[in-house]
């Protein structure tokens, strides 16, 4: 299945929880003094503190979610160096779709056209489950400076009936975080990334 496909009818409200299992959080999570490698984000009028990174991967959350055990609200940037064509991003784009599939509900996808002087980009917004938690994930796939991107604003809402509270959520914020998400153009380096402290 392809990205390029329109699935659903917009951010649709979630019925109940889906059982999955669970998901591990990484190892190394800052205490609560503060972020682990100094890097702040600006999203959408918050301040994402670094948090945790390896392999590409690098999460921030904000100053009132230190702990990566129990985050409500995440900005994850994951680099591929490898990636650096449309086609590969593509690629990719649809294995996320895949991950994503495999383990909740694609709410949504739509992908933006190459223009002269601007690469494609993929959106895809899923509900993920858990017997704990439910997560809203929002992900935009984009190519900077000759690597794909993969960023992704998540959201969860933590108990056995997380489905309504996170229906609420989502169509409060839904549209504006997805607006946010695709008009982000503070996107940090891949030099920056990788020199943030690795986690193990």
């Amino acid at each position: 299945m392809s990205v390029r496909r329109r699935l659903g009818q917009g951010l649709l409200a979630i019925a109940c929880a889906v059982a999955l299992p669970a998901a591990s959080a990484p190892p190394g999570t800052a205490g609560p003094s503060g972020a682990a490698g100094g890097m702040t984000l600006r999203f959408d009028g918050v301040d994402y503190l670094h948090r945790w990174s390896k392999d590409g991967q690098n999460e921030f959350t904000p100053k009132s979610d230190p702990d990566l055990a129990k985050w409500r609200d995440m900005v994850t940037v994951n680099v591929f160096d490898a990636v650096r064509t449309g086609e590969q991003l593509a690629e990719v784009a649809n294995k996320v779709l895949g991950n994503y599939q495999a383990r909740g509900k694609i709410l949504r996808t739509d992908s933006k056209p190459r223009t002269a002087d601007r690469p494609a980009e993929h959106l895809i917004v899923a509900a993920l489950g858990d017997p704990a938690f439910l997560e809203a994930a929002f992900a935009r796939l984009l190519l900077v400076d000759g690597a794909g991107y993969v960023v992704v604003r998540s959201h969860r809402v933590y108990g056995k009936a997380a489905g309504p509270a996170m229906s609420d959520w989502l169509k409060a914020n839904g549209p504006q975080v997805e607006k946010a998400l695709m008009e982000w153009t503070q996107v940090p380096s891949r030099d920056a990334l990788k020199r943030l402290p690795q986690g193990r």
